[in-house]
């Protein structure tokens, strides 16, 4: 890994994807030697927060058209589900008081679909498996306790295993080379805020 960095959330405590992205993307485009080496880029889907979704399928979407570097889209779960080696649980905080997640066999084979949930249903699904898994990602951490009480390991808190690492979105990009540009559709699972706010207005005024 040439470069990988994090960024945190400005001092408001709002998200800097639309300041700060295209910065750490030249840094790391000038880490590789610039835009002449780079051969794909890779790009999360989602499931996660519908702006930060949108914008960076924007600035790949974006950036492809203006290099002709070709961009291939990632399922953060499967990133996320690329750290447990053994297999187990991605479970990403959906806010809301929900997770999103998905479950991986030791192969790596995703074994559910993604799906978002709230903590005490995805307990009684995981209540149906033979054994408990080890479960990941900032959902884990979150709601360990409740994944605790179905037996579900979950990592200490500053375990890398809860982190969506770039190497891992970049490998699995790698790997369907392919279908690169075939799979940027957004995964939201679920409508954004601004939706479910509007329909909430509509059905007062009907009301």
């Amino acid at each position: 890994m040439l470069y990988e960095a994090r960024l945190g959330l400005a001092d408001d405590g709002s998200p800097r994807h639309s300041t700060a992205l295209l910065t750490e993307i030249e840094h790391a485009a000038a880490a590789s030697g610039g835009w002449a080496g780079i051969g794909l880029i890779a790009v999360g889907r989602g499931p996660g927060s519908f702006v930060g979704i949108r914008i960076g399928l924007a600035t790949a979407r974006g950036l492809a058209a203006s290099t002709g570097v070709p961009v291939a889209g990632v399922c953060t779960l499967d990133a996320l589900g690329q750290a447990m080696t053994g297999g187990g649980l991605a479970v990403l905080d959906a806010r809301r008081g929900e997770v999103f997640a998905a479950l991986y066999s030791p192969q790596g084979e995703r074994l559910w679909e993604p799906l978002v949930s709230s903590p005490l249903a995805l307990g009684e699904r995981l209540s149906g498996l033979p054994a408990p898994p080890l479960a990941a990602g900032s959902g884990a951490v979150r709601f360990r306790d409740e994944l605790a009480s179905r037996d579900v390991e979950v990592a200490d808190d500053d375990d890398p295993i809860h982190r969506v690492a770039a190497r891992h979105v970049c490998a699995l990009a790698g790997a369907d080379a392919a279908g690169a540009d075939a799979a940027l559709e957004p995964i939201y699972l679920r409508p954004p805020d601004a939706q479910r706010w509007r329909e909430r207005d509509d059905s007062k005024r009907a009301g």
